[in-house]
């Protein structure tokens, strides 16, 4: 029995080694385990400028913006068309031609009203023209409204709301192209006059809208203010009687003394 006792202990104390073993062995691990986690090697110092904030955080991912020395497009263009490009991609402006004829200019109205935010003085048309409510536009004047029709001839002025360009000329053409947002949808312009002007430029168009037209006028000058100012004229061929009246805005535009 002494021999069993013997024999049962030893083969005890076997198990116990070997569960002491395992409990102090980790187990073989599924996957090879990766290395020490090191930084990145840092890129060459360029010596370039850094890139631009705006361009880092703007771009979309994986976008390849890359910074070169030509600028962006404005962001209000499509992309990598300037303003006059936009312009003349705009199937409802044509291109001035040469042979358009220049409008012969009257003497300045006598009658004037005073744009001090433009530094323009413009003629105070007479009836059946009358002063209006000006806003958003600094002066206005209009004609009377008409049964079974919104449109009626206007007349404002204000600082230039679009980019000013180089020329005066182009600036005029830009105008121009503006003013479309206070026609019809769909219209269209056609030249009728276009010269210089002191200190600016003058443009006189047809504006044509399915089977109806209208006349009208921009005339772009500086009038000694932070934006050149902006005399705009319209009239509708419901009212073509006042259509005399463009030539008068046209030529009657004068900086404010």
């Amino acid at each position: 029995m002494r021999v069993v006792y013997r024999g049962l202990a030893v083969v005890a104390a076997v198990v116990a080694v070997a569960v002491a073993l395992a409990v102090a062995l980790p187990s073989e691990p599924d996957e090879v385990v990766a290395g020490p986690v090191t930084a990145p090697p840092a890129p060459p110092p360029s010596s370039g400028p850094a890139p631009s904030p705006a361009l880092t955080e703007t771009a979309p991912p994986s976008s390849g913006l890359v910074e070169t020395a030509t600028p962006s497009p404005s962001p209000s263009l499509a992309p990598g068309y300037t303003a006059m490009e936009a312009l003349y991609a705009d199937p409802r402006v044509p291109r001035l031609t040469r042979g358009l004829k220049r409008m012969a200019l009257r003497s300045p109205a006598k009658q004037i009203i005073k744009d001090r935010r433009s530094g323009l003085a413009v003629p105070r048309l007479s009836r059946p023209w009358k002063a209006y409510g000006a806003a958003p536009f600094t002066t206005k004047q209009v004609l009377p409204r008409q049964r079974d029709t919104t449109l009626r001839g206007i007349f404002v002025t204000c600082p230039l709301p679009i980019l000013k360009q180089k020329s005066p000329r182009d600036t005029a053409l830009l105008a121009a192209r503006w003013t479309l947002n206070h026609h019809p949808k769909g219209s269209r312009i056609t030249w009728l006059a276009s010269q210089p002007v002191k200190r600016g430029w003058m443009l006189v168009y047809r504006v044509t809208y399915g089977k109806h037209t209208s006349r009208a006028a921009v005339v772009i000058m500086d009038g000694g203010m932070s934006k050149p100012g902006l005399a705009f004229v319209t009239v509708p061929d419901s009212q073509r009687k006042q259509w005399r009246d463009i030539g008068r805005v046209a030529s009657g535009v004068r900086v404010l003394g």
